[in-house]
């Protein structure tokens, strides 16, 4: 199994490093939203996980770009999650069309259930949006 991570921060690529890299299990990173479609088109991970902020092309983009891509048939769909900053970025999130996310700071134990349940086809959702 392949999980590919889009972060700028070495904190997160250590915790989720960390937490998911197995025997069984390899953590690609990227530090460029940029990078993450040619790095799906070359490696097809099991799951992407994307910080909200990455440089100048966000999580919430790099997200929409991939279901844009697996709308028009050019990619498989897979699973999405966001690490986001705050319970306030959970409506961008709903709208991004990912699959789940959690807020920071992630621990290990939230963020393997996430993974877990991103990889069964289910969702994972920390937090509600606030009612426009």
């Amino acid at each position: 199994m392949t999980v590919l991570l889009a972060t700028d921060s070495n904190n997160i690529a250590a915790e989720v490093d960390a937490t998911l890299a197995t025997e069984d299990c390899e953590v690609l990173r990227v530090r460029s939203g940029a990078d993450v479609l040619p790095v799906i088109e070359a490696r097809n991970p099991d799951l992407v996980l994307l910080d909200l902020q990455i440089g100048n092309m966000g999580g919430i983009a790099v997200c929409l770009a991939i279901r844009q891509e697996e709308g028009a048939g050019r990619l498989e769909r897979r699973p999405v999650g966001l690490l986001l900053d705050r319970h306030a970025d959970v409506f961008l999130a709903q709208e991004s069309r990912a699959d789940g996310w959690l807020i920071k700071p992630i621990d290990s134990l939230r963020l393997r259930r996430a993974a877990k349940a991103l990889l069964a086809g289910d969702s994972s959702h920390e937090g509600v949006a606030e009612p426009a």
